[in-house]
């Protein structure tokens, strides 16, 4: 690995190698929200926990995660980074352990509470590896890092499942504990940490994170497009181990998990969608996107129950996902490299409210009309969110 983690002001010196590090651990962190999507089922009956709320606990997952981003990440601009992903890894390895001890309904909530706040790590390396990256280069890099990113997201899924139908669920959890110890450690005797904090007061910081909100409107309308986007992807996710363990299919764990190879296929796309920006504009990259969640789940709508239909699907609105997640932050770290970390945290707090909102919604209307329910709530999400990045590029002056 790189033996020196540089600052901004250093841009060409950014090796593959460090690119590397910043990508795996951004996956190994983000991945630890996720664990839990593929074995709800098998959870809910060990801690005798009822079908509609165990939903709860990857809700309470994904406000642990927003609340963290809001007011944890914008001490990325102030704080030396090293020192924040290390402290924060030692915690999420806490919240891990709790998770694995966890006995009831409340303990495995408290626990699930805890990952989602300290997760946010991956959030602390996205937004520094704009800061390396040269203007020209940015959205690549982002890109790259990115999709270590949503590989974390979704081979969590299928590393999830294995490792239950193997060892058992609590399993998961102490193995994802060890590998975030082992990268860690890397960090810590491999990286060095040269850029100079800010001495903004922490108050104070919080306060420009939000009028940020209000300075940019190309910000509001990144976290409404995209908010619309996360409510589909969550519900889907949230929802597809309870779908697919029931007739017609009767999955075992560790089939479910293979969705997330599905998933996965899309993320890879984040790199592409990165060079799109750079080139293209990141406008044509977020109504593509958009495009291709809608059309994928009306093609689940309409043939319900093909397990081709829904692993395609799974492929192709991922790939619509990053596709304009990948944009929207190339629009959004490009309006003040100052307070990357800040405008991060803002977008992506809504973002993980916005799967908060999908998750808890989703499992109700599961519970009340089936899978249909849901693809219809995925579509209406979908169709907003293009509509969005239509009416947005107008806005913009710019074509799609």
């Amino acid at each position: 690995m790189s033996s020196s983690m540089m600052s901004p002001a250093s841009p060409a010196r950014v090796s593959q190698s460090l690119i590397l590090l910043l990508s795996v651990a951004t996956g190994l962190a983000v991945s630890t929200i996720y664990l839990l999507q593929p074995l709800l089922q098998t959870v809910a009956q060990a801690l005798g926990i009822a079908t509609q709320d165990v939903g709860l606990i990857v809700t309470l997952t994904q406000i642990g995660y927003g609340l963290g981003i809001l007011f944890l990440i914008p001490l990325g601009d102030v704080l030396p980074k090293k020192t924040l992903i290390l402290t924060k890894f030692g915690l999420l390895i806490l919240g891990l352990v709790l998770t694995a001890l966890s006995g009831s309904f409340v303990a495995i909530l408290e626990a699930s509470l805890v990952v989602g706040i300290f997760a946010t790590t991956a959030q602390d390396i996205v937004p520094f590896s704009a800061d390396l990256a040269a203007e020209k280069d940015r959205g690549v890099i982002v890109g790259k890092v990115m999709s270590g990113l949503l590989l974390g997201i979704l081979l969590s899924r299928t590393a999830s499942g294995f490792i239950a139908d193997l060892l058992g669920w609590r399993a998961v959890f102490w193995v994802t504990g060890a590998l975030i110890l082992i990268i860690m450690i890397v960090i810590a005797l491999s990286v060095k940490v040269t850029t100079t904090p800010s001495k903004i007061p922490y108050r104070q910081l919080l306060k420009s994170t939000l009028q940020n909100f209000v300075t940019y409107p190309e910000l509001r309308r990144a976290m409404i497009v995209q908010g619309l986007l996360g409510v589909s992807f969550s519900a889907f996710w949230t929802n597809l181990s309870f779908y697919v363990s029931q007739p017609p299919f009767e999955m075992s764990t560790s089939k479910i998990g293979l969705f997330g190879l599905a998933g996965a296929a899309g993320a890879l796309a984040a790199p592409l969608a990165g060079r799109l920006s750079d080139k293209k504009g990141p406008q044509l990259g977020i109504f593509l996107g958009a495009a291709l969640v809608l059309i994928s789940f009306i093609a689940m709508g309409l043939v319900p129950n093909s397990a081709f239909i829904l692993f395609a699907g799974a492929i192709v609105f991922d790939l619509g996902v990053q596709m304009a997640l990948v944009s929207h932050q190339s629009i959004i770290y490009a309006l003040n490299p100052a307070a990357r970390a800040r405008l991060n945290a803002l977008f992506v707090s809504f973002m993980f409210a916005a799967f908060a909102l999908g998750s808890y919604v989703s499992v109700r209307l599961f519970a009340a009309g089936g899978w249909m329910y849901v693809i219809g709530l995925c579509v209406a999400c979908s169709l907003g969110s293009a509509a969005l990045a239509i009416l947005s590029s107008r806005k913009t002056g710019l074509k799609v």
